[in-house]
């Protein structure tokens, strides 16, 4: 589709999650990679002004560069589908269980899809949890996170008993839902998936190699110490495996357009084990998914282009079939 067919486009950015100042950095380099393609693309912000002024300024479609709450877990494609204007990724539906990764991991197990095991614990019963119990359900080391934030906000990787409480008060800052999970312990990389249902197909596998195997906010968005490595270095058998597992991760939970699965693989077993999915995957300077894209011969601007491209509705989904 020509640049001149996409009509006017509003670069949805910034936003009211803990996530602003990463939708913001996004959201400018995709603003720009289409203006550059020539889009006639513009600057929203959602926590500046109403979505109302989409239908009222006559945009033909949204590019979603928003991450987090507000942005990344249905609500605003909610509304979209309400203005019925088309929007970059999945819908309503898949965008709300994907935001929430409790509800991802049960769809998961439930289509028999490795996932760290993890206990539940609500931020309301924190004085009742048990340390010892946490650590006999999952052992030691221990990830700790809020089952609804991103970019690595409030997440402990847990190393003692002593540490744990601590843990679980930081990620119930962020979230009513604490996520306590088994820490896999070997290679993490990431996958991005492009496409729908049967055309879904994966970009290749990133290896990522963090300081002191911390890849948290600071390593992921504001230093050039994390290490991507693509090719990965990985197996061709592994990676195709890994392949294979976030395609089918991606369609169960009915996803479209685009995200990036994280994956870890055990050291000792090589078995891979999904961790969460983000359904509007960072697409900054540091970002994975354009790095991704690079490996396979897709420029950034050619992804932008080709993402706003498949901007579309559930309902016109559902006439499609």
């Amino acid at each position: 589709m020509s640049a001149s067919n996409l009509g006017k486009v509003a670069v949805l950015m910034g936003g009211r999650s803990a996530e602003r100042e990463v939708s913001l950095m996004s959201g400018q380099g995709v603003l720009k990679a289409l203006q550059v393609s020539g889009v006639d693309a513009h600057a929203f912000d959602p926590a500046e002004r109403d979505l109302s002024d989409l239908k009222r300024e006559g945009f033909d479609r949204c590019f979603i560069a928003l991450h987090g709450r507000y942005g990344e877990d249905g609500t605003v494609q909610g509304a979209l589908e309400l203005l019925g204007i088309p929007y970059t990724g999945s819908g309503v539906m898949a965008s709300s269980i994907a935001m929430d990764k409790t509800m991802t991991k049960r769809v998961w197990l439930a289509e028999g899809l490795p996932t760290p095991a993890y206990v539940l614990v609500h931020r309301e019963h924190l004085g009742q949890v048990s340390v010892d119990g946490l650590i006999k359900a999952l052992g030691l080391p221990m990830i700790v996170k809020p089952a609804r934030e991103g970019s690595s906000i409030g997440v402990t990787k847990v190393l003692t008993a002593e540490e744990l409480p601590a843990a679980l008060a930081a990620a119930g800052v962020c979230d009513a839902d604490i996520l306590c999970e088994q820490c896999i312990v070997g290679d993490e990389v990431t996958c991005p998936v492009m496409g729908a249902g049967e055309t879904s197909r994966a970009l290749p596998v990133i290896r990522i190699v963090a300081p002191a195997g911390n890849y948290d906010y600071q390593n992921k968005y504001f230093t050039d110490d994390t290490q991507y490595l693509v090719p990965s270095g990985l197996s061709a058998a592994e990676e195709a495996a890994i392949e294979a597992l976030v395609v089918k991760a991606y369609q169960v939970l009915g996803c479209r357009g685009w995200g990036r699965i994280d994956v870890m693989i055990d050291g000792a077993t090589r078995k891979p084990y999904l961790l969460e999915i983000n359904t509007s995957p960072g697409m900054t300077g540091h970002s994975l998914v354009p790095m991704s894209a690079r490996a396979s011969g897709l420029s950034y601007e050619a992804l932008c282009c080709q993402l706003l491209a498949s901007a579309t509705l559930d309902h016109v989904q559902e006439v499609l079939g």
